[in-house]
């Protein structure tokens, strides 16, 4: 399975234009939230993500909630908004969450869940998924500018838990298109301008 992953477009239309030539040799195309900025704008991108016209696993980021990305994709059957919930597509299970965790001090527009609040929703993830997670794990991709390592306790646990595959995140922007390995979980910072990975087709 050939997966095209983004984060954090934040209304910028011309960067979901700038993948439509790598979606279309994509079987599943990763969006790991942040397709809104502030709670504003977020259909016009989802109907241009959702005109890329491939299966698609979203999740919120903090732009946006949960309930805002279900409403602006509940016409497009292609589109799988996932949080604390997972999907299987040709034989791959992905499973998502969205939101910032742990909280950010960004205010009252940022959607933001505590770590035990993640805790739970991850606790079904299966193993061997291809995780996505708005934010990254605690020290995985999660470099600030000031170089703060400010991702979640809770994902981290979860990758170790259920060794997923890969993690898809974005999130901390410093760290866009930054990789990093977890035991054998590869994790990738996706960031606007996107990643092109290969998922084996039989979950293991």
């Amino acid at each position: 399975m050939r997966i095209l992953a983004f984060s954090d477009i934040h209304r910028n239309l011309s960067a979901v234009e700038a993948l439509a030539s790598r979606a279309r040799s994509a079987d599943v195309i990763i969006g790991a939230g942040d397709f809104a900025t502030k709670r504003e704008g977020l259909e016009p991108v989802i109907d241009a993500i959702a005109a890329l016209d491939r299966p698609g696993v979203l999740v919120c980021g903090n732009g946006e909630s949960p309930d805002e990305l279900r409403k602006a994709c509940a016409q497009y059957d292609h589109l799988h908004v996932l949080h604390g919930s997972g999907v299987m597509i040709d034989g791959v299970a992905f499973f998502g969450i969205g939101g910032a965790i742990p909280p950010t001090p960004f205010g009252s527009w940022s959607v933001d869940f505590e770590e035990s609040q993640a805790e739970e929703w991850l606790s079904d993830c299966p193993s061997g998924c291809v995780l996505v997670s708005h934010s990254p794990p605690k020290g995985h991709c999660d470099q600030s500018a000031l170089g703060q390592v400010i991702g979640s306790e809770a994902v981290l646990r979860c990758i170790e838990r259920c060794r997923p595959s890969h993690v898809v995140c974005g999130h901390i922007h410093d760290s866009w298109g930054k990789t990093s390995t977890l035991g054998g979980t590869a994790i990738l910072n996706a960031g606007p301008k996107g990643v092109v990975f290969e998922r084996s087709s039989a979950c293991s």
